[in-house]
């Protein structure tokens, strides 16, 4: 498991080791980068272990799928009675969110998190660790998170749990926040290769741009903890150091010109959650409207959750009924089939809409700021 702390050597030019430990770069509520090299990340490092959970009975385990970088993926499955009452399971690989410089699959809010998706589910969880910026700047956590899928896809005959209880020919990447942002380009990759899974579920994902759009345009302090400008620092100082589009670079702003076309998306469903309150909720309701009329062939649903902020669920997801709304849309949408290989009719699950009824209902959303 990983540290709250770390040393690298130079995060930016201005950067070297030494014995100064002055704060020379501090992101709100992520990390804190001192002059010495030395790294503080500000939460998500509460690690605990592996374990069957006394609220649940799901029961968890540490899985290496790169010893190299020493990484790991925490795999979850329902009661055995629960298990044994079905045919096998769908898969979800889960990506964590944190800004892609925090947050870690073994800290207590996630794995309570994956504990209560499993358990309501029912589903195999995988849960993904990946290396962190600034030590590993991207596209590094995009290069673990498509090894951890390849190791998930090709380990059914080594891992047991996969081998007993996974069904592969239903697989479903999830993510919040840069989590929801490293399933994207993981459905992009698997496009690439002529390859889907069954789908994507894609939470209050972790989008940027150059341009301000919808509620990055509220700067005043105090409405939200982590403001615009600090996000474009941890962009550009932190994530993409060097990149020479800035910050409409597509590892971080899929929707911007000269990104890839969202028509080859690799997966037969997707669902975008996006909250009320949060401040990138316009990036998700424009990734959304720019998937639906890409000429992308798959289904596709949105879920707005009224009066919520980023990153709600995690922290109320056995108490709250905004909470439960979302964890039971994630459930149906775990527990719905297509049939593989389908070409799937260009019509959406709010009723039956067409593409342009979706378009046209996402930029209403927009509207609404």
């Amino acid at each position: 498991m990983g540290r709250a702390s770390s040393t690298v050597a130079a995060v930016a030019p201005a950067m070297t080791a030494g014995s100064d430990d002055s704060v020379l770069v501090e992101i709100p509520m992520f990390v804190r980068i001192y002059r010495s090299g030395r790294i503080e990340r500000l939460h998500g490092q509460d690690f605990v272990p592996a374990a069957v959970d006394s609220a649940t009975g799901v029961s968890s385990k540490d899985v290496t799928f790169n010893s190299v970088h020493g990484l790991s993926t925490r795999l979850y499955l329902p009661p055995i009675s629960a298990v044994s009452a079905r045919k096998k399971l769908p898969v979800v690989v889960y990506y964590h969110g944190g800004a892609f410089c925090t947050g870690s699959p073994f800290s207590s809010v996630y794995h309570n998190y994956l504990n209560s998706l499993v358990d309501n589910a029912g589903v195999l969880a995988v849960s993904v660790e990946y290396r962190l910026a600034p030590e590993h700047p991207l596209p590094a956590a995009f290069e673990d998170s498509w090894e951890a899928l390849r190791w998930v896809m090709t380990s059914a005959d080594r891992e047991p749990w996969l081998a007993e209880y996974g069904d592969l020919s239903r697989v479903f990447l999830a993510g919040d926040s840069c989590g929801g942002n490293i399933a994207h380009q993981m459905g992009m990759k698997l496009g690439e290769l002529g390859k889907k899974v069954e789908g994507l579920a894609i939470v209050q994902p972790f989008f940027w741009g150059k341009e301000r759009i919808g509620r990055e345009k509220i700067v005043e302090a105090g409405d939200h903890k982590v403001m615009p400008m600090a996000i474009d620092e941890l962009i550009l100082r932190l994530l993409l150091p060097g990149t020479q589009k800035g910050l409409d670079d597509p590892w971080i702003n899929p929707t911007a010109a000269g990104a890839a076309s969202m028509a080859g998306l690799g997966c037969r469903r997707l669902l975008l959650c996006v909250a009320e309150m949060d401040l990138g909720r316009d990036r998700g309701v424009l990734y959304y409207e720019k998937l639906v009329s890409s000429g992308w062939g798959g289904e596709a649903e949105i879920l707005e959750s009224k009066g919520a902020r980023h990153g709600f669920q995690l922290h109320r997801c056995r108490s709250d009924q905004v909470a439960g709304q979302l964890m039971q849309r994630m459930v149906r949408f775990f527990a719905a089939k297509t049939k593989k290989g389908d070409s799937l009719p260009r019509q959406h699950s709010w009723g039956k809409r067409t593409v342009s009824d979706e378009k046209a209902r996402a930029t209403n959303l927009r509207a609404k700021l």
